[in-house]
């Protein structure tokens, strides 16, 4: 949409490739910060790939509605996930779409939606594609698949100013979506790590965790009514700031995963830009006490935008510590007033238990950032640098014989700390015995945990593993830990996924984890909305 083309690989532009010199020298930077770590593989180039003839013919009827253009169904293969950069850097891509449709309007997706379903084909709706659990890839066999990408869907349609709330079209990217509300002074505050290439429709559609740490962690907390198109007419509900009137419409299409319509718009709640930022890092010797200080801080009611804790493996592989203490991030904002108080009892708390917190800093609309004690910290800038840099990353680490990945899940208080020792235990265990790699000294795999986000009632735990691949089975070898983790995290009373959704990859334990009433009633709703199966088949729901 840019005029720059996405990888059709990888993570980000085709311009932001690294030089094989670059690669040369992260691999041996791997090997020598890691002890494992191989040598450099260059990902296949596109017009090596070769790729199956498409199973429809791009009816000529509808202009330029459908394309099936080999670069256009190659990106848009495969999503994100470790074992689909895996497949796409070798050339793999074993389900791509026949065709791909690039609507316009909502006509335009009724469109799409009459024509796939009287040629018998599957339509899988997309946004950025950076789906991490093969909510993209239309592994359906024989069916033919079209492929809808609604990025041209990216419009602010309407602004309510007195409400806060705007109307914006499903299709917009996080920066497309942030630059049109910068210019009423007004902001989403969504930023999920995909935020560069993540659509509003995909945010939705997956309840994706966004910027804050606590009380409004999801995109289910921004939105105020959502607009869809399906195979039997358009669902949109009605504005409301709450309701009572029996169960939500909107809460049936949040984490609907694209099985019962594509999400064409929603009105969102947004909110003034920020001017006020108090933030600080507090520093324990004691993972347990920092969990215990976290725990007070929630249920404290403080609420801070920021109230990520890291372990301290965590935080010396981001640049964020030196690896001898665990790091709570805090941080606090506001459109309307100072927020300094607010980070003193959060401080007070935290160091109630053992934490002991850098200095201070604060800043406000007429002021830079300025220390509140003594000199600037950049824990949190690290963090956030190597935060944002990681999917980036991780197509380096393939290149380089490197497996990473992560998979996260959320605990209730009272289960967490057996929780969290039972799944670093098994992660840890998983990793050393698939990959053959040593449980502890130099060459090690590492598993590493922090916090995303934190309730009154519990927190979300999110793990990092990096190990040496197996060249030619880095697939194989991670569906086995993944398993293994997976059987662990339902064992422990956690769930399949905190904020990276179904897919296709975590179906076998969301469907241990959802009471089978449900999963009925869910099945009543598809089958209703949309009898043909159309619509994203095997995800969350068989065909």
């Amino acid at each position: 949409m840019t005029g720059r083309r996405l990888k059709h690989w990888g993570w980000g532009f085709e311009d932001q490739a690294p030089s094989a010199t670059v690669l040369a020298e992260a691999a041996a930077g791997i090997r020598e910060r890691f002890g494992f770590g191989g040598e450099v593989r260059a990902a296949m180039p596109l017009e090596e790939v070769e790729v199956r003839a498409p199973r429809l013919r791009r009816p000529d009827a509808f202009g330029d509605l459908f394309t099936d253009e080999k670069y256009e169904r190659v990106s848009r293969a495969l999503g994100k996930a470790y074992r689909d950069i895996v497949r796409g850097h070798r050339g793999e891509f074993e389900h791509p779409p026949d065709l791909v449709a690039l609507p316009r309007d909502c006509s335009e997706v009724e469109t799409v939606l009459s024509w796939a379903e009287a040629e018998g084909a599957a339509v899988v709706p997309f946004g950025g594609g950076t789906s991490v659990v093969g909510g993209v890839e239309g592994r359906l066999g024989d069916r033919p698949v079209v492929t809808m990408d609604l990025r041209r869907l990216d419009r602010l349609v309407e602004v309510d100013p007195a409400s806060l709330a705007a109307r914006i079209e499903a299709g917009a990217t996080g920066p497309r979506l942030e630059e049109q509300l910068r210019e009423h002074g007004l902001t989403m505050r969504c930023f999920p790590q995909s935020f560069e290439y993540a659509t509003l429709g995909g945010w939705i559609a997956t309840r994706a965790g966004g910027h804050f740490a606590t009380k409004e962690t999801h995109v289910d907390d921004l939105v105020e009514s959502v607009r869809a198109v399906t195979p039997r007419g358009t669902w949109e509900s009605r504005r409301l700031p709450g309701s009572g009137a029996g169960p939500s419409p909107d809460r049936l299409l949040l984490g609907s995963e694209g099985i019962l319509g594509a999400i064409v718009e929603a009105w969102v709640r947004v909110r003034p830009r920020p001017e006020w930022k108090a933030a600080a890092t507090v520093r324990f010797e004691r993972f347990a006490d920092a969990c215990e200080a976290v725990r007070e801080i929630v249920q404290a009611g403080l609420d801070p935008a920021n109230c990520r804790l890291l372990e301290a493996v965590e935080a010396e592989m981001t640049g964020a510590g030196d690896g001898t203490s665990h790091l709570l991030l805090l941080a606090f904002e506001s459109a309307h007033h100072p927020m300094e108080a607010q980070l003193r009892l959060a401080i007070e708390a935290a160091e109630s238990h053992g934490g002991a917190a850098d200095a201070p800093r604060v800043s406000g609309p007429s002021a830079v950032d300025r220390p509140i004690d003594g000199e600037m910290q950049t824990a949190a800038d690290w963090w956030r640098g190597a935060f944002l840099l990681a999917p980036y990353l991780r197509d380096t680490f393939v290149s380089c014989g490197v497996l990473s990945e992560t998979f996260e899940t959320a605990i209730t208080w009272d289960r967490l700390e057996e929780f969290h020792a039972n799944v670093m235990e098994t992660t840890r265990r998983a990793v050393a015995e698939v990959s053959g790699a040593p449980r502890e000294g130099r060459g090690a795999p590492l598993v590493t945990c922090r916090f995303t986000h934190a309730y009154p009632d519990g927190v979300a735990p999110y793990f990092t593993v990096l190990a040496p691949a197996i060249r030619g089975g880095e697939v194989e070898q991670w569906d086995e830990i993944k398993a293994a983790v997976s059987e662990e995290l339902m064992e422990g009373g956690g769930t399949i996924t905190h904020h990276h959704a179904v897919g296709r990859d975590h179906r076998p334990w969301y469907d241990r984890q959802r009471p089978a009433p449900f999963a009925a009633a869910l099945r009543a709703a598809k089958a209703e909305l949309d009898p043909a199966a159309i619509l994203n088949p095997g995800v969350l729901l068989d065909p």
